[in-house]
């Protein structure tokens, strides 16, 4: 373990005004506790208590009433939350804000790459909801129905998974800028019963013609027998969808539904092999999604949040349920974040007065590299907050945006979880100061824990096992239609007990660290290194914009380690003064074998590295699932560094 994360010191500190407005505060004095530490043990010491505390705050109402809050009954593996509920979750998002001083505020500010801004209120949103819900109605789409959706994020979007969930179908959303085996295999395996998609979005100045991807997808697809086609510019047949649905609005009300009842299927993006679906039900993703964006990003009526997302991954669904549930606004931009200008975001950020950012590492580096001035250039005062998932820090990057960007004054909300919890394990919030990197604390209701090999906790300062030992509200129904591969990959190793699959430790002062996917953990000459430690010294470089490392087999070490950079500019010979960082850092032992320097990494449209692909491209083996992979050339260019070397 590198000591460089150990001995990190606070950065961040919550200033008395901070905590005052924050929700948790709020919270706190609902359930009559003084400190963090006694909230977090109040919410793992009875994890049922404290989710009807929860569902208290966030004022969710359940008709007929919750019958039983937590049933463990066919194993924690399969706990079901707010059992005998009656809950549609667009009504929790929308119908219950009519009629107060929230059905006028704006629900959705949008802004697309060619510059256009529209605005629609919760009391509009509401009303466009009911239309698309009795438009799908109308066609013959019903309760339990998978419906794809092929969409960037825009209004369109919004109105469509809530008109899903008001129906009782099932939304099945895939990334925006996927291609046609991507989409075809997954709606085949939710045996899609129709699609929304659109005919053509814009990125960097170029229309991206989604309709003829879309179109040769559900022509492989058979289930599908509905087809509608949102337009950017024209109208189009989900026009004809909400004309329909204007006219059969009371004809066809929205649909009971039950807390346990199926809302959303939302695919992996496949970084570990066969891209899963995993199912979440209207009485588990939305309560956790909001629960977090409130805790921990201090979110509450009327915030303006952003996050640089999509819907098919799982931050966009996360925005749209946390933001509308708790009365916020959500801001989208849909488009490249640094075109047709590279301060693009930080002008959006501006005109919007967005409070709170969420914005991935990758793009942070890649930011970064656009020079410290431009940031300056704009009103940023609004800003609260930055929130950042997805993949581990390295520290560079997250200096950049603390103290350029927020001028060492805002909190930078580490999240890390997944799609499987609905939102986090680990998180920073507005109570407890901040490390670089880190993470200051588990979720609310996440009883977590770093596990050696046996499954003991393991002691602070070392690394092991990210686990939870509880069951928490959100936590996913299983696989789609796979239950024994949900079992085998997180239940199998210890009883009763969910191993995530990341290598995690906490420090001495308590903070938390997320070292990488404990699958892509390395054993070098003995030594447990994770990729992340290495990546970060690389990336460290002036010259080094992106960094990965891999471990390929070794007669001498076991393992040898190989790392593929990207560079700021034209390549130049860097191995050796690479090499040389590494060493004097790590330790000689430690060092890469080899570094290759390559144009792009191979990764998955929501920014994660495909270390997997990098390293089955490298030893020429089958990499599996590419459906998720942005750009595949990237693998055929480390394929071609491979065939050389031979």
């Amino acid at each position: 373990m590198n000591d460089n994360l150990e001995n990190q010191p606070i950065a961040w500190t919550p200033t008395p005004e901070v905590i005052e407005r924050a929700q948790l505060t709020k919270f706190m004095s609902q359930v009559g506790v003084k400190t963090w530490d006694e909230l977090y043990r109040f919410s793992v010491n009875d994890v049922a208590k404290y989710t009807s505390e929860v569902l208290k705050f966030l004022d969710l109402t359940f008709d007929p009433p919750v019958q039983e809050l937590l049933d463990t009954s066919k194993g924690v593996e399969w706990s079901r939350w707010c059992v005998g509920g009656g809950l549609n979750i667009s009504e929790m998002c929308l119908d219950r804000w009519i009629g107060t001083e929230i059905e006028d505020n704006k629900a959705i500010i949008w802004e697309g790459e060619e510059g256009e801004v529209r605005e629609i209120s919760y009391k509009e949103l509401l009303e466009q909801v009911k239309y698309c819900a009795a438009g799908l109605r109308a066609n013959g789409l019903n309760k339990g129905d998978a419906i794809g959706i092929h969409l960037p994020m825009m209004i369109e979007t919004v109105v469509a998974l809530l008109a899903i969930a008001r129906i009782g179908a099932i939304a099945v959303p895939v990334f925006s800028g996927y291609g046609v085996e991507a989409i075809s295999s997954r709606f085949n395996a939710v045996r899609a019963r129709a699609i929304i998609t659109c005919d053509e979005f814009p990125r960097r100045g170029k229309p991206f013609n989604a309709f003829e991807i879309a179109k040769e997808a559900w022509e492989n697809c058979p289930t599908i027998k509905k087809k509608f086609v949102v337009s950017r510019h024209k109208w189009g047949s989900f026009n004809k969808l909400m004309e329909l649905g204007q006219k059969k609005v009371k004809v066809f009300p929205s649909r009971k539904t039950w807390a346990n009842d199926p809302l959303i299927i939302l695919y992996t993006s496949g970084t570990t092999g066969k891209p899963k679906g995993i199912a979440h039900v209207h009485g588990g993703f939305p309560i956790k999604a909001a629960q977090d964006m409130a805790f921990g990003t201090d979110v509450s009526r009327g915030t303006r949040i952003s996050w640089v997302t999509d819907l098919g991954w799982m931050m966009g669904p996360w925005l749209i349920y946390g933001a509308l549930i708790n009365g916020a606004t959500m801001v989208c931009y849909d488009g490249s974040p640094d075109y047709p200008n590279p301060d693009r975001m930080w002008e959006f950020c501006a005109k919007h007065q967005v409070e709170i950012l969420g914005i991935s590492p990758t793009l942070v580096r890649g930011l970064a590299t656009k020079g410290d001035d431009l940031p300056k250039k704009h009103d940023l005062s609004n800003l609260r907050a930055f929130a950042s998932t997805g993949e581990p820090w390295n520290p560079e990057p997250w200096r950049w945006l603390f103290e350029v960007v927020g001028d060492s004054k805002l909190p930078i909300i580490n999240y890390s979880g997944g799609t499987e919890i609905s939102g986090g394990i680990l998180m920073n919030n507005p109570l407890v100061p901040i490390k670089p990197c880190g993470f200051s604390a588990p979720c609310l209701g996440i009883d977590a824990d770093v596990l050696d090999e046996k499954g003991f906790s393991q002691e602070n300062g070392k690394v092991g096992e990210l686990a939870i030992r509880q069951p928490w509200i959100g936590m996913a129904q299983g696989f789609w239609n796979e239950p024994e591969r949900y079992l085998e990959t997180y239940w199998k190793r210890f009883e009763n007990i969910w191993v995530h699959g990341d290598f995690a430790m906490k420090d001495v002062d308590g903070h938390w660290f997320i070292l990488g996917r404990s699958d892509d953990t390395l054993k070098v000459a003995g030594k447990r290194v994770g990729p992340a430690e290495v990546e970060s010294i690389l990336v460290g470089h002036p010259s080094v914009a992106e960094a990965a490392v891999i471990g390929v087999p070794d007669k001498i070490k076991g393992t040898a380690m190989i790392a593929f950079c990207v560079l700021t500019e034209g390549k130049e010979n860097l191995e050796a003064e690479l090499k040389a960082l590494i060493a004097k850092e790590m330790g000689k032992p430690l060092q890469p074998n080899r570094i290759h320097f390559v144009s792009a990494l191979p990764k998955t449209r929501n920014a994660k590295v495909m270390r997997r692909v990098i390293r089955a491209a490298y030893l020429g083996e089958d990499a599996g699932d590419l459906s998720a992979l942005e750009n595949p050339k990237t693998v055929e260019e480390i394929g071609r560094i491979t065939n050389s070397e031979r």
